[in-house]
């Protein structure tokens, strides 16, 4: 790859986790989720974003539960966080959750991934056995290299979930503005606090993948508790109406494996029990 090239990437790789707002790239292009600017086009829309449609190692895929390879080696999600204070952001193609003071890391293979931002898709974007969740959400971790993971819940709706309790009042407060680096003005969140996201995962899924919205940048390390997450109907209502409608179904499809393994942790081997949705 070229040097202008690769720094074109590196910088809107920059924008997606810190300023994720790339409806509208640094260089106008607009991307959407439906017709000429929907995932089907988004290699063609920028030289930047050719990994959308030429990558080999793409997100997000459906996870076969009957074609799993159990990783004996790998160890638990060791994460660490606390309460930190945030800022809420409209993306023009997501609602995130944005930290710019330490909020916490996730060790992986004994690397430490600190936390930087947390976004939502619905439906979601990771399928299991070809089922699609109402809500998913990531929260995109950066290591000393730049090296991204990505902690992926998935959603159910049931019982009201105590993490987005935290920032339900504030969503009336963003503003739809224009294509712009940040569409409505951010919205301080105060203290949020992240315990409840540090409960045991017995079951979850690993993979090596890519973003899932452009520049689609690869070898983005995916982990994905098997156990959903709950949330009521109207909290996930309430988390997509500051979006345009036309990015309210904000998913991408599923990509091809390519040859690609999913690896399964398991806290329990000795049960031999399997999650399944």
């Amino acid at each position: 790859m070229a040097a202008s090239h690769g720094n074109a990437i590196f910088v809107l790789l920059l924008c997606t986790l810190f300023l994720p707002s790339l409806a509208c790239d640094s260089g106008g292009v607009k991307f959407g989720y439906t017709g000429s600017i929907g995932p089907d086009f988004w290699g063609n829309l920028s030289a930047d974003f050719t990994l959308c449609s030429n990558g080999k190692q793409q997100s997000p895929i459906d996870i076969d539960t009957n074609n799993l390879v159990h990783e004996l080696n790998m160890e638990p999600l060791h994460r660490n966080y606390t309460a930190a204070n945030a800022t809420l952001v409209d993306n023009i193609f997501n609602v995130a959750l944005r930290y710019e003071e330490a909020a916490g890391v996730v060790s992986i293979n004994r690397v430490k991934y600190t936390l930087k931002q947390m976004h939502w898709h619905s439906p979601s974007e990771h399928t299991i056995n070809g089922f699609r969740f109402p809500l998913e959400l990531h929260m995109v971790h950066t290591n000393e290299n730049g090296n991204i993971t990505v902690l992926a819940f998935l959603y159910r709706f049931g019982r009201p979930d105590p993490f987005f309790e935290q920032i339900q009042d504030k969503l009336a407060a963003l503003d739809a503005e224009g294509c712009k680096a940040e569409k409505g003005s951010p919205v301080p969140a105060g203290s949020v606090s992240l315990l409840s996201m540090r409960q045991h995962v017995h079951i979850y899924y690993r993979y090596i993948g890519s973003l899932t919205t452009p520049p689609c940048a690869e070898n983005v390390i995916w982990n994905i508790p098997a156990m959903p997450r709950e949330m009521t109907p109207q909290q996930a209502a309430d988390l997509m109406a500051p979006l345009d409608e036309g990015y309210r179904r904000n998913s991408r499809p599923t990509q091809q494996m390519n040859g690609r393994t999913v690896q399964i942790y398991h806290r329990f081997w000795g049960k031999k029990r399997r999650s399944s949705p």
